[in-house]
């Protein structure tokens, strides 16, 4: 068993790839009015846009609330690419690296909409601990529920 790997999902989205991925890195939402498995997003430390900003997040993961904190990485706003870390709270324990990538892509050919890919890069603690799949669903239903958000805004 490897204690290192990547998980990934690719999400059709409604909407556009722009909108969809400023949500993330020049605004502040308030996350917990946009989806029922987001409690609490607040701004730790940084403006909330910018590398080395940290957010604090409370969250349902596997019907339990856990805490972890995000610091951004990277940003490439004209590739709509996103990287940030993961770490501290329910995190740390399991993980001795949690790395989120966010990609956005228009459909193009004038379909309405875009594809948001999340791909998560870990390392274990241990061989007994599961690779992040719970974080990748939560990021599921998590981009589910802000497009439908964004759609009505």
């Amino acid at each position: 068993m490897t204690l290192t790997g990547k998980e990934s999902v690719e999400l059709g989205i409604l909407t556009p790839a722009d909108k969809f991925f400023s949500s993330f890195v020049k605004q502040l939402l308030d996350f917990e009015s946009v989806s029922d498995h987001v409690h609490e997003a607040k701004l730790h430390k940084g403006d909330g846009h910018s590398i080395g900003s940290v957010k604090q997040w409370t969250y349902t993961i596997d019907g339990k609330v856990a805490t972890c904190k995000e610091s951004f990485e990277a940003i490439d706003e004209q590739n709509k690419t996103l990287t940030f870390n993961l770490f501290g709270g329910d995190v740390s324990p399991q993980y001795k690296t949690l790395k989120a990538h966010l990609k956005v892509i228009d459909k193009g050919n004038n379909k309405r909409g875009a594809i948001a890919k999340w791909t998560y890069e870990y390392e274990k603690i241990r061989e007994d601990i599961a690779p992040p799949c719970a974080y990748l669903d939560l990021t599921t239903k998590f981009t589910q529920d802000l497009d439908a958000h964004l759609i009505k805004a």
